[in-house]
């Protein structure tokens, strides 16, 4: 796991800094490496950002160009807009199906408009900006619920639409909501990840203004053409429909004496259903069109290449990348109409057959972020003490997961700290419920370093760093965010808890409980693998990690971070032209700017030449027995 890791980081930062590695060869091995982590780290891994990366980079193999079996290889390919279409659709599964699963589990707190009241204390590493948020006011709460729908439900519907103005709209809205969760919320890679596939709604003219290359348009076209008339009348249309459909289905009025505005669910879990059975299958041949669109398109462009060859070639791969596509498709099918298990239902039958022989490689896979709020009573959290003589407690602190109430949140994205993600999941439920707790409790007992780390980098923060504890319990609270009202100062500043039970029980090395517990699980320790001592592999690892132990793993990946950005900034820098003259505020056309310059130098030669006839004609009258010829040749 430590090799495909670090072989991993190694060719990922070649590809971010080295555009010949952007390959599809590059982007295959690193899916591979993480599909094989996917697999062995089970629970820890099976998150859904987890497949979500796996599919996308699944999607990459097929975008990517494949440059390193070339001596060259062209920018532009005439089927790359049939895979690129595959992006577009994997962001639409994920976003409408986050959206609709909030209505279709029922939850009270998501159909009350009120989840966001809970949310911000509740999720599982909260971010210092989380606190300050939770302090809004319940109706600015209830409202940010109604825009994530039309955002979630609403918006996506935009992405296959024919007019660019509506998906650049629908593009802005899926970023701002990414922005406004990283603020607020420790979500590893997920919302970066989820922003990227958002470029799929960009063309690159609208890139290229942000890079600087945009083509100015120096003259609008007046009286605008029939064609442009109808595009901005419909885009119009389409912003006053979400405006109509959200203060109807939500009952959006505004009190003016109070000074807010109310919201409520104005429709019912039936005819919510019935809604969305009957749109399921329609979207799903609204996305067959617009790939249709995309793959004729693709077909046209292939039959204008010039040469003979060069056309069979490029309509061989025309075919190729549209039948993968289509195939993509049609198993992606499956997942998304979970969402409808009676539309699921009538797909064809080989449909699922196919997404069956595939399902174990995360090709594809099912959505549907925060389907339910939990902790509405209060966040339940987990709490680890350890003792030397069972009488005196002390408290273990990990380095992000909220226990210490003066502490304030941890920002740790892209990061995912996966022992305390998992420690807020097991605090959901009894401790049987989680197996691998029994064997992070045994292994902090014998003291391992290495799991250690895990819950404190620092030692001088692990207060049993010197040795081992011999008893360890845990503790269940419930914790709150404090209120702005409350006093700033103390150690109620963050977070207030209150303590509900005991989570799991007084344990020591050798004690019967825990020692059935390891066994009832297969956790019960194995003899350790001998490996040769002066191996290279094994050194080489060694060595990169003690490299790496005195940080804490967000300051590593920060650090990565920041080397590739420094490293694309000089690029960009080297790349700029150098010893131009200062722009200034107005400039004249090129021609006349040359025109103009041609005339000051003759201006300036003329008078460099009167000035030399002066002086020569003092020199003249100065001298004695010089004549014309004299003169000339001195001219």
């Amino acid at each position: 796991m430590e090799l495909l890791c670090l072989l991993g980081a190694v060719a990922s930062m070649g590809a971010l800094l080295c555009a010949p590695l952007r390959d599809c060869l590059l982007f295959a091995f690193l899916r591979v490496f993480y599909l094989s982590l996917y697999q062995v780290g089970q629970v820890f891994l099976y998150f859904q950002w987890d497949s979500l990366l796996l599919e996308a980079g699944f999607l990459a193999v097929l975008v990517a160009p494949l440059r390193l079996l070339k001596w060259r290889s062209t920018a532009w390919r005439p089927h790359d807009s049939i895979t690129f279409w595959l992006v577009r659709w994997l962001l639409f599964r994920l976003m409408f199906a986050s959206g609709v699963v909030k209505l279709t589990s029922r939850c009270p707190t998501w159909w009350g408009l009120t989840a966001l009241t809970y949310h911000y204390e509740t999720q599982c590493i909260p971010t210092p900006a989380a606190w300050y948020a939770h302090q809004l006011p319940v109706w600015f709460q209830k409202f940010s619920v109604v825009a994530t729908y039309v955002i979630e439900i609403a918006v996506p519907l935009l992405f296959f639409m024919p007019i660019r103005r509506l998906r650049l709209f629908a593009f802005y809205c899926q970023v701002l909501l990414q922005i406004l969760i990283i603020l607020t919320g420790n979500y590893n890679f997920f919302n970066a990840l989820t922003i990227v596939l958002a470029f799929s709604l960009l063309d690159e003219e609208h890139v290229g203004r942000w890079m600087g290359r945009g083509k100015r348009k120096h003259g609008n076209s007046w009286p605008p053409t029939l064609l442009s008339f109808l595009s901005t009348l419909l885009e119009l249309a389409t912003y006053a429909l979400l405006l109509y459909w959200s203060i109807h289905y939500f009952s959006l009025e505004i009190d003016w004496e109070k000074k807010l505005l109310e919201s409520k669910v104005a429709f019912t879990y039936h005819e919510f259903t019935q809604w969305l059975r009957a749109v399921t299958l329609p979207l799903v041949g609204l996305g067959f069109l617009s790939l249709s669109w995309e793959i004729l398109s693709a077909m046209y462009r292939c039959a204008c290449v010039r040469g003979f060859f060069w056309k069979l070639w490029a309509t061989l791969q025309w075919a190729v990348f549209a039948t993968a596509t289509m195939g993509m498709f049609a198993i992606s099918l499956v997942p998304f109409t979970y969402i409808d298990y009676e539309s699921n239902g009538k797909l064809w039958p080989g449909i699922h057959q196919m997404f069956s022989a595939v399902e174990r490689f995360q090709v594809v896979n099912s959505y549907g972020l925060f389907r339910r709020m939990t902790g509405v009573g209060g966040r339940p959290e987990v709490v680890l003490e350890g003792s030397y003589d069972k009488q005196s407690w002390t408290e273990i602190e990990f380095m992000y997961k909220p226990g210490n109430v003066s502490a304030a949140p941890a920002v740790v994205a892209p990061h995912q700290p996966r022992l305390d993600w998992q420690m807020w999941f097991a605090a959901l439920a009894h401790h049987s419920s989680s197996p691998w707790f029994a064997s992070f409790v045994h292994r902090l007992l014998q003291g391992k370093e290495d799991v250690i780390r895990l819950v404190q980098v620092d030692e001088d923060k692990y207060p049993f760093s010197a040795q081992p504890p011999v008893y360890l319990r845990a503790q269940l609270y419930k914790y709150w965010f404090t209120h702005s009202a409350e006093s700033g100062a103390g150690a109620a500043r963050w977070w207030r808890r209150q303590h509900v039970q005991e989570f799991f029980p007084t344990v020591s090395l050798g004690d019967p409980t825990l020692d059935g517990l390891l066994a009832q699980h297969g956790l019960k320790d194995k003899l350790p693998l001998r490996r040769p001592v002066d191996a290279f592999l094994p050194w080489l690892l060694s060595s990169v990690r003690q490299l790496s132990r005195p940080f804490s793993p967000h300051v590593v990946l920060w650090s990565l971070y920041l080397v590739a950005a420094t490293a694309c900034l000089l690029r960009a820098m080297a790349r700029r032209p150098r010893g131009g003259a200062p722009p200034t505020r107005h400039k004249a056309p090129k021609q006349q700017r040359g025109d103009q310059g041609e005339k000051n130098g003759q201006l300036r030669r003329k008078e460099g030449r009167e000035a030399e006839e002066k002086s020569e004609g003092r020199t003249r009258g100065a001298a004695d027995g010089e004549g014309p010829r004299g003169t000339k040749r001195r001219k």
